[in-house]
């Protein structure tokens, strides 16, 4: 391991939700120093006592490198890399605590999905603003389920910084045979990506409640994929990112398997249930709720049709029924698939 790779030891995981835990133990068994820090002093505790965070990863013991923390200044202060993991609701907030702490240089790094809640900001953008230019940022993603991490099974995903040392070292610190992690440049569309499919999410699991089958799933999800470039293209991101693991690869992940948190809840929409009654039988963060009238303020400012998660949003706060937005997407004007001339063939 390379000396500016060390650099980053020891890294304060901010965040011990299933996410948090799950990148700390991946971390950690390649050897290096994690302290992992969450809200709850309780669970916290619990944590020390078992060794594992039985909450939200039961059966999983945390390699001998990776220390649970009460102390959030302690956590902070010892830092030589901060790696976030909070819902997008409580990002601004960790990072207005971490601001008078954290030592000037340290890099910031964040696994956090989504946009900042009435602003609409990008993370980045945010982290920017509060923290100041002195600190390198990062943003990690990718289709990963957190229990499948945490056991240790194959996975890819994205690290995204304008800085190419800072996501070569998070990516080298963190890659080992069963984690497979690439670098970007693209930054925006990389955050594009991460948000968008959760939405998208909701919209898969909502079909599928409703009973609409397999052809319905493809179909939301290709012409979410659409949404999704129309999006990037407007705010200049990269169309080959849409198509990398955090853009298509997430949406088929989050769209597909059971998994996944923003899926259930649309399942649970689909089957009948009320938004908040569908939100309570979920019983964790929702991060595609969170995004869902964000993602709808980018596009409006933006001047694009994302159709999809317009009705989504709808179904989530306007009391829309959702077969009637359904029938609505189904309704609209007929138009070609894509707007660009057919090639022209070679003779």
């Amino acid at each position: 391991m390379s000396d500016q790779v060390d650099q980053l030891f020891p890294t304060t995981v901010v965040g011990a939700g299933a996410w948090g835990t799950a990148l700390a133990i991946a971390i950690a068994r390649n050897g290096h120093d994690v302290l992992l820090w969450g809200r709850d002093a309780e669970q916290l505790t619990g944590m020390q006592q078992t060794h594992s965070n039985e909450r939200y990863l039961p059966g999983l013991e945390f390699p001998d490198t990776l220390k649970i923390v009460t102390d959030f200044e302690q956590a902070i202060k010892a830092a030589k890399h901060v790696l976030i993991s909070v819902p997008s609701i409580a990002f601004s907030d960790i990072l207005k605590m971490i601001k008078p702490l954290i030592t000037e240089g340290i890099p910031v790094s964040w696994a956090t999905k989504g946009l900042t809640p009435e602003t609409g900001c990008f993370l980045y953008d945010t982290a920017a603003t509060i923290l100041g230019d002195s600190h390198p940022l990062a943003v990690i993603s990718g289709p990963s389920f957190a229990a499948e991490v945490a056991k240790d099974l194959p996975t890819a995903i994205t690290v995204a910084s304008r800085d190419d040392v800072f996501s070569q070292n998070i990516a080298s610190a963190m890659h080992r045979p069963t984690l497979r992690v690439y670098t970007s440049r693209d930054v925006l569309g990389v955050q594009i990506g991460g948000t968008v499919k959760n939405v998208l999410a909701i919209s898969a699991g909502i079909a599928d409640g409703l009973g609409y089958g397999a052809n319905a799933r493809a179909a939301l999800i290709t012409r979410g994929m659409a949404e999704i470039l129309r999006l990037a293209a407007s705010l200049g991101a990269q169309t080959e990112t849409m198509f990398g693991l955090s853009g298509i690869g997430d949406l088929i992940l989050t769209c597909t398997d059971d998994q996944s948190r923003n899926r259930q809840l649309g399942l649970a929409i689909g089957r009948g249930l009320s938004v908040e009654q569908a939100v309570a039988e979920v019983g964790k963060t929702v991060e595609g709720m969170h995004a869902a009238r964000e993602v709808m303020m980018q596009a409006r400012q933006a001047g694009i049709e994302m159709p999809i998660v317009e009705q989504v949003c709808k179904i989530l706060f306007e009391g829309y029924d959702p077969r009637e937005s359904v029938q609505a997407l189904l309704c609209r004007e007929q138009k070609a698939e894509t707007t660009d001339p057919a090639p022209k063939l070679k003779n």
